[in-house]
């Protein structure tokens, strides 16, 4: 589904952030991409949904270059990805249904649909009850659950997350790693940055980043109960 070919990246004046990255994702794989602070993950999850388009080199999702994908092509491309940020980047003065609405807002959904749409996906999270609530009174866990919601309405096939369960104790971080866990499970790809592996029981490929290079790929691993 996603290959990457030979891939850097840098910006003007510093040095490369990622260097000569090849790897292939496959279509419902549940992917963690690990490393130090700096070692490019963020990057990398840019390049992959298009916020960045590479220095150099190819990124191939469903046979499209995302090297050389036009400005207008890119809104209609992101609507098959779901992304989560470590900010969540919710908008405060708007309540819970509003913020997950706001990417059917601007696909121009019926009010319909959306309504349906919205409560499905708040419901998915356990937030269904709190969809007149602002995100200021919601604990930071319930924060990134409805950042999830947002991310999921649009029903995308790939859902990527930066470091999702920074900042969150324990418990809230397995709530959260179970909810994309059970979205893998239904064939979503799923790839998330983090600076640990979480422990699961499900298969998933690791990469490794370290000095923007890949130092370790493994795949169908299965950490031990």
């Amino acid at each position: 589904m996603i290959t990457f070919e030979k891939v850097c990246k840098s910006y003007p004046g510093s040095p490369e952030i990622l260097q000569n990255i090849n790897l292939e994702i496959l279509s419902g794989e549940l992917v963690f991409v690990t490393g130090p602070s700096g070692a490019g993950k963020t990057t990398l999850l840019k390049l992959i949904s298009a916020i960045e388009k590479p220095s150099s080199g190819s990124i191939i999702f469903e046979s499209q270059n995302l090297s050389r994908i036009k400005d207008r092509e890119i809104p209609i491309l992101r609507r098959r990805f779901g992304m989560i940020f470590q900010d969540h980047k919710l908008l405060y003065d708007r309540n819970c249904f509003a913020n997950v609405a706001l990417p059917l807002e601007i696909n121009n959904m019926s009010l319909s649909d959306m309504n349906r749409r919205v409560r499905a996906a708040l419901d998915k999270v356990d937030l269904l009850k709190k969809e007149k609530m602002m995100p200021i009174t919601l604990s930071g866990g319930e924060q990134q659950r409805l950042a999830i919601a947002r991310a999921i309405v649009s029903r995308p096939s790939i859902l990527i997350a930066d470091e999702p369960t920074a900042n969150l104790d324990n418990e809230y971080a397995e709530e959260i790693m179970n909810i994309f866990y059970s979205f893998q499970q239904v064939g979503v790809t799923v790839i998330i940055s983090t600076h640990e592996l979480p422990s699961t029981k499900i298969n998933f490929k690791r990469l490794q980043l370290n000095g923007g290079s890949i130092q370790n790929l493994i795949g169908h691993v299965q950490l031990p109960s």
